[in-house]
């Protein structure tokens, strides 16, 4: 069996863990004030993996406090023997580098993705497509960059299949309008994207049940990102993890 990872979000909005609706900035609900201590929860439940999310980042806005959390998930991960996926605001291939040489095992870009290919392909040769990946956060067909606030004019698969050619790998594919909203997972387009390419494609956006989970878990799904899911407690936490199906 392919490899498949679920992956606890804990995205970051001025040093604490949130999780927004929709990706809306005012509406975050405020989960924890200690995002290393949430690492270690997560870690200690059997998490392999942490993916990070630098809200602050994402929409431009200054994000010391984020940059400081960030540092004690790493370490936090480091100490327990995790992974640490980042992205948000990762927009400049020094930006990029930061995040890689502080702990992180692999940079999410986004934005920068879709509108810098001479960006993306430097960070790729640089680093290698197990260290990079790349965000296709979509809203009714159509991918969106900046914090998700402006539409790129292209859908998700034709951009998809761009990244591909690039020498992408890992794709995380985002539903905007089910992120953070507990509506279940948009798999038919996760689903098209892995059909559709030989990326490893990682769903996001609405997770609400073990169920959808181990859904995307057979559809051929490298991963899933969950998140309110994990926090409400909709979700238990060792059993989400002990879906995880290593690489051979």
């Amino acid at each position: 069996m392919s490899v498949f990872i679920p992956f606890p979000a804990i995205d970051l909005r001025r040093g604490q863990v949130v999780r927004l609706r929709g990706g809306a900035p005012g509406s975050e609900t405020v989960f924890s004030s200690d995002p290393a201590d949430c690492a270690r929860r997560w870690i200690e439940a059997g998490a392999r993996w942490l993916h990070v999310v630098n809200l602050d980042g994402a929409f431009g806005e200054n994000d010391d406090a984020n940059r400081a959390a960030l540092s004690g998930i790493v370490k936090t991960a480091a100490e327990l023997g995790a992974a640490v996926q980042f992205g948000g605001g990762l927009r400049s291939e020094e930006a990029v580098r930061a995040a890689l040489e502080a702990g992180v095992q692999r940079a999410v870009l986004g934005t920068s993705a879709v509108e810098n290919p001479d960006m993306l392909a430097g960070v790729l040769e640089r680093w290698g497509p197990e260290r990079i990946a790349a965000g296709v956060d979509a809203r009714e067909g159509v991918v969106y960059v900046r914090g998700w606030r402006t539409g790129s004019g292209f859908d998700p698969l034709s951009v998809a299949r761009r990244l591909q050619d690039a020498g992408v790998r890992w794709v995380l594919y985002t539903d905007i309008a089910r992120d953070g909203l507990n509506q279940g997972l948009n798999l038919s387009v996760a689903q098209s994207l892995a059909s559709g390419t030989a990326l490893n494609v990682v769903a996001s956006g609405g997770v609400r049940s073990l169920s959808e989970v181990e859904e995307a878990r057979r559809a051929g799904l490298a991963g899933v990102i969950v998140g309110r899911a994990l926090y409400t407690g909709q979700i238990d936490p060792q059993a989400l993890f002990a879906l995880e199906t290593p690489a051979c």
